[in-house]
């Protein structure tokens, strides 16, 4: 299998380079998050810094997620555009991300559920170097394990256009 690879961009800088060392320190602030009450949330919003500012808070709302390991097969992750601008939502061209801790397959089956959409366009551009989605991803490798990934970088997008996009994808639990 051809594997379309879209390289990590931020590791070394926002989060630790080194797999053992990536997976420590995410381990390290899963483990040291406070444990709420299990919750089955269908969304959640996570701060997207690098991890010494925004690590802990991130890993206090992944932490009790734990639980649900094994039964969430796609995750939907959106986060702003920073260094690229685009109107509406884009998604990468390439069918997996990498991450030190390993490759996270896109969902083709959420892609061709979507792509049809005006205002969903398909730039590696915007993802080249964009941190918004990719800090989020260790975290949900070591929370969540195996797991396909919709990553879509929002840039000008109305509302209403998000909601269309996220309506599409929601069903199920």
């Amino acid at each position: 299998m051809n594997i379309n690879l879209r390289p990590a961009a931020v590791a070394g800088m926002f989060y630790p380079e080194s797999a053992a060392a990536l997976a420590k320190e995410v381990g390290r602030m899963l483990s040291d998050a406070a444990q709420r009450p299990r919750f089955r949330p269908k969304a959640i919003i996570v701060p997207h810094a690098g991890y010494v500012y925004s690590g802990t808070v991130a890993a206090g709302i992944y932490a009790p997620l734990a639980a649900l390991r094994g039964t969430i097969q796609r995750i939907v992750l959106l986060g702003p555009t920073h260094r690229v601008a685009i109107d509406g939502l884009a998604l990468p061209a390439s069918s997996a991300f990498a991450t030190p801790l390993g490759n996270v397959p896109i969902d083709q089956l959420a892609v061709d559920a979507i792509k049809d959409m005006p205002q969903i366009v398909v730039s590696d551009a915007v993802h080249a170097q964009e941190h918004s989605l990719e800090v989020q991803l260790p975290f949900l490798q070591s929370v969540f394990g195996d797991f396909s990934l919709l990553p879509l970088a929002v840039g000008r997008a109305t509302p209403t256009q998000v909601a269309d996009v996220l309506e599409r994808l929601w069903g199920g639990d």
